[in-house]
């Protein structure tokens, strides 16, 4: 059942984020000694308000905050409670106002758990991952955690020199100080705070290609061979998904791979992490290569601004999947569609994935389905419809938020039968049939 909205923005997530201010950016100065996994912290956070207030609160889990500053000065006092900052300002200011508060704060960061497992900053066997989805971004930095609050960021990290850290955007400074390092990472693209990732490891850099941005590597020097093989057709990959779905939206794209097995891969904004157990130089798992590149064009530059919606992220995924497996000469969407249909038919048939519920938000029926109404509007709309549609849809939300009815809004100006399909298949929970290839 959703939970009825409370004092944040997402029905999903009602203890998370605050509408009555807008962040602008992020500066997030971190500490980190692997070793006791202790963290010091501080966030300078640029935002402006959207209505009058006298308090801002932030979301912030389990880390002791030693100091706060707002524009320079001391605050009259906060409150760190139940994962909730709450800033009290010297006085109340009108919508428009903008502020810089700067938190200074320390602790040993641990996972957030809760309706999706434990996600956030979480200890590797030697060094971090962090996977922010849908509600981990509080484990580690103060933020304002609601999916449609995009910023811009840097983030820099200093730790012991023989680990290799990546975060999101551009390494921008990489400055070494006998046994510390520090990496400073600019992403200038919007960036929700769930897509804010660190990872650190003993990691060997990797060069996977150039063109039409860098694409870059780190991994454990053990599996470079096998790597090699796993990500080779990455490019070719990112070629068709620049056909299909129009320019890569960031500068760089990074691949992390841990030294410890994962469940599954994660994906972050400009980058995707993926356990040692995806790499086994056979392309087991390149069908999650593409999907977490996928997720570049649908999910981090379009972002939904309810997490009900998200579907336009994981449906969008799994389609670019068949999609590949099409272009590469595996099995066609087509047969992936029809294979994927029959097998739904099978289970219940109680999910609308327009409006999941938070505890199936993630239902591997969501991905499937959401595939399939993809398939069945290109199959509605033949191939130059469907992806001109595609293409505009993303260009037009480029870096922005989207939702369920905006995208049946843009499918209804291609083909007006198209709402009364996508009712069917977005917002009834009985599987509709398939359309007929053409």
């Amino acid at each position: 059942m959703t939970r009825a909205l409370g004092d944040g923005t997402d029905s999903y997530l009602p203890d998370h984020g605050d509408r009555s201010y807008s962040v602008d950016r992020y500066d997030l100065d971190l500490d980190y000694r692997v070793e006791g996994n202790h963290l010091t912290g501080r966030a300078a956070i640029a935002l402006t308000t959207n209505t009058r207030v006298g308090v801002v609160t932030f979301d912030l889990a389990t880390l002791r905050v030693q100091k706060i500053t707002v524009n320079g000065r001391r605050p009259a006092r906060y409150v760190h409670r139940s994962g909730k900052l709450k800033v009290t300002l010297a006085s109340e200011v009108r919508a428009g106002t903008e502020l810089r508060v700067e938190v200074h704060y320390a602790g040993r960061p641990r996972p957030i758990n809760g309706t999706w497992g434990e996600v956030g900053w979480e200890e590797l066997r030697d060094g971090v991952i962090v996977a922010g989805e849908p509600n981990g971004a509080p484990s580690w930095f103060p933020c304002n955690d609601r999916p449609d609050d995009k910023a811009a960021y840097t983030i820099t990290v200093t730790t012991d020199s023989a680990y290799h850290v990546v975060a999101n955007g551009t390494l921008a400074e990489r400055r070494v100080r006998a046994s510390r390092t520090t990496w400073v990472h600019d992403q200038p693209e919007p960036m929700a705070t769930y897509l804010a990732t660190v990872q650190i490891g003993r990691y060997e850099p990797v060069v996977v290609a150039s063109r039409p941005v860098p694409q870059y590597a780190a991994i454990p020097s053990r599996l470079r061979r096998n790597f090699h093989v796993d990500f080779g057709r990455q490019p070719e990959m990112m070629a068709l998904f620049e056909e299909q779905f129009g320019p890569y939206p960031f500068r760089s794209y990074g691949i992390v791979v841990t030294d410890d097995p994962l469940e599954i891969p994660l994906e972050a904004q400009g980058l995707s992490v993926f356990g040692a157990n995806h790499v086994d130089g056979r392309n087991s798992f390149e069908r999650l290569v593409a999907h977490e590149l996928a997720h570049q064009w649908f999910g981090n530059s379009l972002t939904v601004a309810r997490w009900r919606d998200v579907w336009l992220h994981e449906g969008f995924a799994c389609y670019a999947e068949w999609l590949w497996s099409e272009r590469a000469g595996g099995s066609s969407a087509d047969e992936h569609a029809r294979t994927a249909w029959r097998r739904l038919r099978t289970l219940r048939q109680d999910l609308v994935i327009a409006n999941p519920g938070p505890e199936l938000m993630f239902d591997d029926r969501l991905y499937k389905r959401g595939a399939l109404t993809l398939h069945a509007l290109r199959l509605r709309l033949g191939e130059k419809r469907f992806f001109d549609a595609l293409r505009s849809w993303v260009a037009a939300h480029r870096y922005g938020s989207v939702t369920t009815a905006g995208f049946t809004a843009v499918m209804a100006g291609t083909d007006a039968d198209t709402v009364e399909l996508l009712d069917a298949w977005l917002h009834r929970p009985e599987l509709p049939p398939l359309p007929h290839a053409r």
